[in-house]
């Protein structure tokens, strides 16, 4: 969706994988629910979104759920220091909660995290309904790439 004016776009981690092996259709920008010393950590840019997915958890159509997502502990936390891989709360509207959900049902698509970034003070997490490609599918689209790479190199 679309991002307020005002804020700036830090980039903290991109999940790189997620668009060479899965077709994004949608993207979303969502909040997500965090703790203390997740936050400190997230400053640092320790974190992976490799293997990870958003659900719904017990046919739950009201929350949403990411999955997977690894935390490093905060280096100078105490006892207190969270868990590396939880379950985090996404935070949406109820409307785009519902048009996800439908997604996912009748479509057979799937939730994943493409980016975390920080948007002015607040920390967001781009999710994408995507449909997982198939191995041809790839490379095709490697061919592509490749093909505008050797474009690019030879009209400069």
């Amino acid at each position: 969706m679309s991002q307020p004016e005002g804020r700036k776009r830090k980039i903290i981690a991109q999940n790189r994988k997620a668009r060479h092996d899965f077709e994004i259709i949608t993207t979303y920008e969502a909040g997500i629910v965090l703790q203390g010393t997740e936050v400190k950590s997230l400053r640092e840019g320790k974190c992976n979104l490799q293997d990870s997915y958003a659900v719904f958890p017990k046919n739950d159509a009201s929350s949403l759920s990411l999955i997977g997502m690894h935390i490093s502990p905060y280096h100078h936390g105490n006892r207190e220091n969270h868990q590396p891989i939880r379950e985090r709360r996404l935070l949406l509207h109820e409307k785009e909660l519902f048009r996800l959900r439908q997604a996912i049902q009748e479509k057979g698509l799937t939730l994943i995290p493409l980016s975390i970034y920080f948007s002015g003070q607040f920390i967001k997490v781009e999710i994408a309904t995507a449909r997982g490609k198939k191995l041809y599918d790839k490379r095709q689209s490697e061919k592509e790439k490749d093909s505008k790479r050797e474009l690019a190199r030879f009209t400069k």
